[in-house]
């Protein structure tokens, strides 16, 4: 836990991940009555999950432009900015809906901005990151990040029903709030945030390809891309699949959200061990362990569908899960030149992101053609190909453990 406690004495990185905390759990909130919203007004379900859509789309098309202007402006101006938006932004649904002037088209703007500033505020957040922890300290930070996600993703949905509930417009009043806050931390950190000095001006087109062209010549670079890309469309399209096959089978709404608990509180007891494990085995085997920890855990869900199995199956899954990301996310982060630190961020996040809307596809696919059954197996000869891409590849498996690399790096 010393890796904890010496982040709790680092001000800059405790007001960064406190104001991202707090704007991420307002975000998840948003997010989940998003559809809730665009349904009551339209009667469409069609338009209620177009608004989600919207929000992916902004976030995907924001990303590489944004990881050009992290590497050449100041980050906290750039997270700050992003943040500022959100908050104005979510304001206006507020105020609409105080006076009863929601509409599907506002709605979607504010889906379709917000996500561009999540995709602004990304890459510059992981550069910020880089510059306000030690080396030694990246996989512990990570792990914090990850622990982040996993209690937003836990408390947005009640919380933002339970809002939702009260009057339409409330969640989006606390939204405002949360990056309001945000902005304020944002505000507190003294560390300088700036790239460094260029030599000689670039053209944007030049900076990102130069981005894409340091990810293209790495091996190590190559293969992390490849394989974030294929495990997010193969896993999403389990959990999708899975809580499909739960739906068919008549199991009660209440008995089916105990999988999205059960995973959540996994995913954050896996971040608060995640430090723990990076710290005792060579981030190499651990990636490859986390590519394989969902292999096994699919053979019950061949064979019995309840809410219990699925639960424990993906939740056991979803433990290790932090751990692997935490530790290959820092060893990235840390190997990577800061000249280059925005692009390779959202050149990354970019490729991981653009297979996750072919993932409802697949696994709709799947389970119409195949049954629930075959569908998991199917997925799961899948999900076993994917994690070939890091076991066989020695750019991936032979990365150490951080106290060795974060010396070099």
């Amino acid at each position: 836990m010393t890796g904890h406690r010496r982040l709790l004495g680092n001000p800059d990185f405790t007001a960064l991940w406190i104001g991202q905390t707090i704007s991420e759990l307002g975000t998840r909130t948003s997010l989940f009555v998003f559809p809730l919203l665009a349904y009551a007004l339209t009667g469409s379900a069609l338009l209620a999950a177009l608004v989600e859509a919207v929000h992916l789309l902004g976030m995907a098309g924001a990303l590489l432009p944004a990881g050009v202007v992290a590497d050449r402006v100041d980050r906290r101006r750039m997270m700050r900015a992003a943040s500022a938006t959100g908050a104005l932004l979510y304001a206006s649904l507020a105020l609409a809906g105080l006076y009863g002037a929601l509409t599907l088209p506002h709605l979607l703007a504010v889906a379709l901005v917000t996500g561009a500033a999540a995709g602004v505020f990304a890459p510059a957040e992981m550069a910020a990151v880089r510059a306000v922890v030690p080396a030694e300290d990246l996989p512990t930070a990570l792990s914090q990040q990850q622990a982040r996600q996993h209690v937003a993703a836990l408390l947005g949905a009640p919380l933002g029903g339970a809002l939702y509930g009260v009057t339409r417009w409330l969640p989006f009043a606390a939204d405002a709030l949360s990056f309001a806050a945000s902005w304020l931390l944002l505000g507190r950190i003294r560390a300088d945030l700036r790239p460094p000095p260029r030599t000689t001006p670039r053209s944007p087109g030049r900076d990102l390809a130069a981005g894409i062209r340091f990810i293209a010549g790495q091996p190590f670079f190559r293969v992390l891309t490849v394989w974030a890309a294929c495990a997010n469309l193969v896993i999403n399209a389990l959990f999708l699949v899975a809580v499909l096959r739960l739906v068919q089978d008549g199991f009660p709404p209440l008995q089916i959200a105990l999988v999205e608990v059960a995973s959540g509180v996994c995913g954050i007891a896996g971040a608060v061990v995640a430090p723990w494990l990076i710290d005792r085995l060579p981030t190499g085997r651990l990636t490859v362990a986390v590519a394989w920890s969902f292999v096994p855990l699919l053979v019950p869900l061949v064979f019995w569908n309840s809410p219990l199995v699925v639960a424990v199956a993906l939740s056991v899954g979803v433990f290790l899960n932090p751990a692997g990301n935490a530790g290959i996310g820092s060893y990235r982060v840390a190997v990577t030149p800061t000249e280059l630190q925005g692009r390779v961020q959202s050149t990354s996040q970019f490729v991981s992101m653009s297979t996750m809307p072919l993932a409802p596809l697949l696994g709709g696919l799947l389970l119409e053609g195949l049954g629930g059954s075959g569908a998991i197996l199917v997925l799961a000869v899948l999900v076993a190909a994917v994690a070939l891409i890091p076991t066989l590849a020695r750019s991936v498996r032979t990365v150490p453990r951080p106290v060795e690399w974060a010396v070099a790096a």
